[in-house]
């Protein structure tokens, strides 16, 4: 039996986000396959929780390409991004709680890079007169991380419907971004 490596990823994403403590046993029984076969593709935790950073890293950087975050309106922008990212959700809201993962140099370059094209869009979105400039370019970069991941933990509670993930974060960062416009 061929094991879908991307697959166990998800699911262990999945396990870990709602239990970080959880043993790679766990890991293995929630993936449908044995421990054996985990440790073969994963040496450890360690080895997992670095393939899941890998993962995510790839991933976003393509949700930040199909959304085309460079294009258009920045609030437009933002709904493109969000839609883009939910399917990487459950891997971010993992990894956003694990800040042991901010040691090797090979992660810190995919987040740098991450965290260096959101910043550019939000501060994009400042100059075009779209978001706030009391608000840090920084600090806009971690909220959506931060609302990405709780819309995860949420649509995986069932205390949100997957189908309105995209609306009801990409409102809630819009209307504390958005600079109001004085009359």
């Amino acid at each position: 039996m061929s094991v879908d490596r991307t697959q166990v990823l998800r699911t262990a994403a999945a396990l870990l986000s709602r239990k970080a403590t959880a043993t790679m046993d766990e890991v293995a029984r929630a993936a449908g396959i044995g421990r054996a076969t985990l440790h073969r593709h994963f040496a450890g935790r360690d080895a997992l929780v670095r393939a899941l950073e890998q993962l995510c890293i790839e991933e976003t950087e393509a949700a930040l390409e199909s959304a085309r975050i460079e294009e258009g309106p920045a609030d437009e922008a933002v709904r493109r991004l969000v839609a883009a990212a939910q399917p990487v959700a459950p891997l971010l809201a993992f990894l956003v709680t694990e800040n042991q993962l901010f040691e090797g140099d090979g992660q810190n370059e995919g987040w740098a890079r991450l965290d260096a094209r959101l910043v550019a869009f939000f501060r994009r979105g400042q100059e075009e007169g779209t978001f706030r400039i009391d608000l840090t370019p920084a600090w806009l970069c971690e909220a959506f991380y931060g609302l990405i991941g709780s819309g995860a933990w949420a649509v995986a509670d069932g205390r949100v419907a997957a189908n309105d993930f995209s609306y009801m974060i990409a409102e809630l960062l819009l209307g504390g971004a958005r600079r109001s416009v004085e009359k």
